[in-house]
């Protein structure tokens, strides 16, 4: 496995920040919320974030999903106060049942 650069480094420990912010969060106000998860690729940092909430069943997924738009503003403007500036925050966060080994 090729070891990252120090660029990668910084933003990796940011989103992990901001993950780790959020996850917590989840874990207080979504019923059913089970863990955040992210994948990107660092060349394409921050277009290729995608950070993904897992609920535990259909029901707790149905339920959080009027919230999924408050969610992705709140990891917009925790990304904006790390200094990242996603275009499009709709495409970064999302709430599904797979986990990262799905």
């Amino acid at each position: 496995m090729k070891t990252l650069s120090s660029v990668q480094r910084k933003q990796q420990a940011c989103v992990l920040s901001v993950a780790d912010t959020l996850e917590q969060q989840g874990r207080e106000e979504l019923q059913g919320f089970l863990q955040c998860w992210f994948d990107m690729q660092y060349h394409h940092f921050p277009d290729s974030l995608l950070l993904r909430f897992q609920f535990e069943n259909e029901a707790a997924l149905t339920a959080a999903q009027p919230a999924l738009r408050k969610w992705q503003k709140r990891l917009s403007a925790a990304l904006v106060r790390k200094g990242v500036v996603l275009k499009d925050m709709r495409r970064h966060l999302v709430f599904t049942l797979d986990g990262p080994d799905t």
